[in-house]
């Protein structure tokens, strides 16, 4: 390892003895890494890789996997702009080419002195204040492009992020450890999840039952689990308590990556003591002695408090041994932290994550509740679902089935984005139509929802009547609203554009389907495409459902599919008329135009 300086190779070996050179802490370390060192060179893999026991190209693979992992030293400030379609929808691109301008360089690069590097990034949470940016771990909403520019000239002066002139915002994120200028937006307090609970209380009513007393009061409440598939809870805890092995474990997934979706933001920031109640109602039923809660690494502002919290609750003897005083009932929790990739909201890749691999599905079977972090029966729910159970045991399942629908029970957090004009979260019961939604929120002259994010399913006039629950509209919680002025192919596109870019690229049908999918949608978007191109969308986006290894491509197509369902007028009226003899996406006046130029005359044939 010539030339690497002996400082370097200190730090990396103290922070690999930080986490006890242990190898499954590989994101930890990785992430540390950066923090310090701003990359991780191939040397320093070769380091990392021998201090930890474990082959280099295992090193590699994790850290070429993740968007914020980076062989190559960033500047001391990484500008990531958010460019989903939300954010493009609030002036992303004038900000952009503001933030362009003002530092010499494109997106992609690197300011010649190594301050700045300009990137874009994915949906980062803030949808309800856009156009957002991150820089480093600190957020920056509602930008505009003399903002931006502001922004770059303070920073140039003072080389701190500390002398940005923002205003916090509210609730915790004005916290002394947090900190931030990201509002809450919470615009509908419901029963379930913001209700003020009295640390503890839930379970000490859980350690007075039998755990499985406490799962049987799961299933009567008839809980599904809040990321949108909504499989029984109690279900789900029962099979990883009869499955065989000595330990097991307990993860919360809060990496909400799905576009729109910022919900757990909030729960995080305003009711995180209710997800680590539950998260330990959960270890008890399971019987499990450990927990992970997988926090996204857009969130990574929230981190120190959210440590803050859990120290607060061992303290006051809610986690570590001998819980509430219950003998043999010894539980702790950890925070993973997610380094950028979507593909990690699937709870298989989630778990690979979290042994400090990359990001990749699993087949399945075995299930996680079989087998899952280091083999362990596992059991993985999301943010909204451990505050859930924390709540049903602190009122009873009686008190929870009472609320929302027969199939549907309790209440649902819905992260409400686009054109209205109250976007924000709102909790409500399960059970609401989408046009009472659409009005609560201040929406007008409204043609489009998409629920459930990119991976959901967008909807038109004739379905507002429908009801957000699972047997009707089933949603993890995003709610992306579009007036008549917007293009519903073009957001398509943008919502093909994003799983060609998040796609893990394991499988062919998603590695290439997904591509094949953008670029015909988009050939039709523009006016080019043919009556015989809304076939092939529909086959190849079955094709890419049906084949495809894990959740990502299995619900990819939904935007080709849902629009051709709910907008096929809007391709039809795009649709070219046939012409004899040519290939549907051959161009001939292009393809003759170089040899027009020469002849100096047009074409006989495609001139006219």
């Amino acid at each position: 390892m010539k030339g690497m300086e002996e400082n370097q190779k200190d730090a990396l070996r103290e922070i690999c003895g930080r986490f006890a050179n242990d190898r499954t802490r590989l994101m930890d370390i990785l992430l540390e890494a950066h923090r310090r060192l701003g990359g991780v060179s191939g040397q320093a893999v070769e380091l990392i890789a021998q201090t930890l026991r474990m082959p280099r190209v295992e090193v590699e693979s994790t850290l070429s996997f993740y968007a914020f992992f980076t062989t190559k030293p960033r500047g001391k400030f990484v500008i990531r702009l958010c460019n989903d379609i939300i954010d493009q929808m609030h002036g992303a691109e004038r900000v952009g080419h503001a933030l362009c301008e003002e530092l010499g360089i494109d997106f992609g690069q690197t300011t010649a002195d190594g301050t700045f590097t300009l990137e874009h990034t994915p949906c980062i949470g803030m949808c309800d204040q856009p156009p957002a940016a991150l820089i480093n771990d600190r957020v920056i909403t509602n930008l505009s492009g003399d903002g931006a520019r502001e922004i770059i000239s303070i920073l140039r002066k003072t080389g701190s992020l500390d002398h940005l002139n923002l205003t916090l915002g509210s609730g915790n994120n004005s916290h002394p450890l947090v900190r931030s200028m990201v509002r809450n937006n919470l615009r509908e307090r419901g029963q379930v999840i913001f209700t003020p609970l009295a640390r503890g209380s839930a379970l000490g009513k859980a350690l007075a039952e039998s755990p499985a007393e406490v799962i049987k009061n799961i299933k009567v409440s008839r809980l599904r689990g809040r990321g949108g598939a909504g499989f029984p809870t109690g279900m789900k805890w029962e099979f990883a308590r009869a499955a065989t092995g000595e330990n097991k474990m307990i993860v919360c997934n809060a990496d909400e990556g799905e576009p729109g979706t910022f919900k757990d933001r909030v729960i995080l920031t305003e009711a995180a003591d209710l997800a680590f109640e539950g998260m330990t109602i959960a270890g008890y039923a399971v019987g499990a002695a450990q927990g992970i809660l997988y926090l996204r690494g857009e969130y990574a502002y929230l981190l120190p408090f959210l440590e803050s919290i859990l120290g607060e609750r061992r303290a006051a003897g809610l986690l570590g041994r001998g819980i509430l005083g219950k003998p043999g009932f010894d539980f702790d929790i950890r925070i993973q932290l997610g380094a950028g990739a979507y593909i990690c909201g699937e709870e298989t890749a989630l778990l690979s994550s979290c042994e400090g691999k990359r990001g990749d599905p699993k087949n399945r079977p075995p299930f996680p509740a079989q087998s899952g972090y280091l083999g362990w029966p596992t059991v993985i729910n999301n943010v909204e679902t451990f505050c859930c159970v924390a709540r049903i045991l602190e009122n009873g399942p009686g008190w929870f089935s009472s609320i929302g629908t027969s199939d549907s029970t309790g209440t649902k957090l819905y992260s409400v984005s686009g054109d209205c004009d109250r976007p924000g979260v709102y909790e409500l019961p399960f059970g609401v139509k989408v046009a009472d939604l659409l009005s609560m929120v201040g929406a007008h002259d409204t043609a489009a929802v998409q629920v459930g994010g990119a991976s959901g399913q967008m909807i038109g006039p004739g379905d507002f009547g429908r009801t957000l629950r699972f047997d009707d509209l089933a949603t993890g919680g995003s709610i992306m609203i579009f007036n008549k002025s917007r293009d519903v192919l073009r957001i398509a596109e943008a919502f093909m554009e994003f799983f060609c870019e998040e796609s893990c690229g394991y499988c062919t049908p998603c590695r290439v389907g997904n591509r094949l999918l953008r670029d015909r949608l988009g050939q039709v978007a523009s006016g080019k495409g043919r009556s015989e191109d809304l076939d092939y969308l529909k086959r190849l986006a079955e094709t890419v459902k049906m084949t495809s290894r894990c959740g990502l491509g299995q619900t990819s197509p939904q935007p080709v599919l849902s629009t051709l369902r709910s907008f096929r007028s809007e391709y039809e009226r795009r649709i070219k008329p046939p012409v004899a003899d040519l290939l549907p996406t051959f161009d001939g006046a292009a393809a003759v135009a170089v040899a027009e130029s020469l002849a100096q005359r047009r074409s006989v044939h495609f001139g006219k």
